[in-house]
Protein backbone atom coordinates (compact mmCIF):
# COMPACT_ATOMS: atom_id res chain seq x y z
CA UNK A 1 0.00 0.00 0.00
CA UNK A 2 1.11 3.52 -0.71
CA UNK A 3 0.32 6.21 1.87
CA UNK A 4 0.96 9.94 1.48
CA UNK A 5 1.08 12.18 4.55
CA UNK A 6 1.37 15.90 5.08
CA UNK A 7 3.79 16.20 7.99
CA UNK A 8 4.44 19.51 9.73
CA UNK A 9 7.56 20.28 11.72
CA UNK A 10 10.30 18.66 9.63
CA UNK A 11 12.99 21.32 9.31
CA UNK A 12 16.23 19.46 8.67
CA UNK A 13 17.90 16.23 7.66
CA UNK A 14 17.77 15.01 11.27
CA UNK A 15 13.99 15.37 11.20
CA UNK A 16 13.83 13.32 8.00
CA UNK A 17 15.99 10.63 9.58
CA UNK A 18 13.82 10.54 12.72
CA UNK A 19 10.66 10.08 10.65
CA UNK A 20 12.27 7.44 8.46
CA UNK A 21 13.61 5.53 11.47
CA UNK A 22 10.22 5.57 13.21
CA UNK A 23 8.55 4.14 10.12
CA UNK A 24 11.29 1.54 9.61
CA UNK A 25 10.88 0.38 13.23
CA UNK A 26 7.23 -0.28 12.44
CA UNK A 27 8.03 -1.95 9.11
CA UNK A 28 11.68 -2.62 8.21
CA UNK A 29 10.64 -3.29 4.59
CA UNK A 30 8.91 0.07 4.17
CA UNK A 31 10.05 2.42 1.42
CA UNK A 32 10.06 6.02 2.65
CA UNK A 33 10.33 9.09 0.41
CA UNK A 34 10.37 12.54 1.99
CA UNK A 35 10.00 15.92 0.31
CA UNK A 36 10.63 18.31 3.19
CA UNK A 37 9.95 21.42 1.07
CA UNK A 38 6.41 20.14 0.45
CA UNK A 39 5.95 18.65 3.95
CA UNK A 40 5.26 15.37 2.17
CA UNK A 41 6.06 11.86 3.34
CA UNK A 42 5.25 8.97 1.03
CA UNK A 43 5.41 5.46 2.46
CA UNK A 44 5.04 2.13 0.72
CA UNK A 45 4.21 -0.47 3.38
CA UNK A 46 1.82 -3.23 4.30
CA UNK A 47 1.09 -1.47 7.62
CA UNK A 48 -2.23 0.37 8.06
CA UNK A 49 -2.21 4.11 7.39
CA UNK A 50 -3.09 5.04 10.98
CA UNK A 51 -0.23 2.94 12.39
CA UNK A 52 2.26 4.77 10.18
CA UNK A 53 0.75 8.15 11.09
CA UNK A 54 1.00 7.29 14.79
CA UNK A 55 4.67 6.32 14.43
CA UNK A 56 5.34 9.76 12.90
CA UNK A 57 3.33 11.52 15.64
CA UNK A 58 5.28 9.69 18.34
CA UNK A 59 8.42 11.38 16.98
CA UNK A 60 6.80 14.74 17.69
CA UNK A 61 5.55 15.70 14.24
CA UNK A 62 2.07 16.75 13.28
CA UNK A 63 0.32 14.61 10.65
CA UNK A 64 -2.56 16.23 8.75
CA UNK A 65 -5.61 14.05 8.13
Amino acid sequence: MNHIFSVQGMTCGHCEKAVTTAIKLLDPQAVVRIDRSQNRVEVTTEQPREAVAEAIREEGYSVAP
